[in-house]
């Protein structure tokens, strides 16, 4: 499948990883065009089952089936709004989680959600799936905490984006948990939160994951 990552920072590097191991076609695009083709090489030297990468400028990029936005709370909408009706028909992954100035809570208050705010400046035919916002870039790199594979919790609204997103996700060697509608992201963008401030609070180097236990 071919995804545009946009962002080729921490996020954009972890999640390209797993997608290339995936064996898909990623095209990556930043302000910094350099960093881009970095990481595109980077991403070449990993990649598995034909998987493979490239960097392409924002102004001319032919945009995938599956426009992931790796970029944070703010940044995210603008680009919503830049692309526009280039984004008709697409899968809009949103990974950002909207924490406020201090870093101890939530922008949004928990009455609604990045994802939920950008789902009203895209266009009503771009499906957007909230994934990757509980996983940290350096654990994506590795796909695994301590031999286990990460868990990626997903909330759509569309049932066939959110397979194709939970498809990304297992080809990549992850396991895809569906947390129901876009409504859920609320509640994912604050266990994202919890896990940040207990990387600070109990120096866990941003090493740790959320794993749902099953019997």
């Amino acid at each position: 499948m071919k995804i545009t990552i946009i962002g080729a920072g921490n996020m954009g590097r972890g999640i390209g990883h797993r997608l290339v191991a995936g064996g898909h076609e990623v095209t990556l695009v930043d302000n910094s065009l350099e960093a881009a083709e970095t990481l595109a090489k980077e991403l070449n030297g990993v990649a598995q089952k034909g998987g493979q990468a490239e960097a392409a400028a924002l102004s001319s990029v032919a945009l995938g089936d599956v426009v992931i936005l790796a970029v944070g709370y703010g940044a995210n909408l603008e680009l919503g709004k830049q692309l526009g009706q280039k984004l008709e028909g697409k899968v809009v992954i949103d990974i950002a989680n909207p924490l406020n100035a201090s870093f101890d809570g939530l922008a949004t208050g928990g009455t609604t959600s990045s994802a939920e705010e950008l789902a009203k400046v895209v266009p009503a035919g771009a499906k957007v799936v909230k994934a990757f916002n509980t996983t940290f870039a350096g654990t994506l790199v590795s796909g695994n905490v301590g031999g286990t594979p990460l868990d990626v919790f997903i909330a759509g609204d569309d049932e066939a984006a959110k397979k194709v997103v939970a498809g990304l996700v297992t080809d990549g060697g992850l396991v895809a948990v569906d947390a129901g509608p876009l409504l859920r992201s609320r509640e994912l963008e604050g266990l994202a939160l919890l896990g940040i401030t207990l990387q600070i609070r109990l120096n866990l180097g941003f090493a740790t994951a959320w794993k749902l236990v099953r019997p």
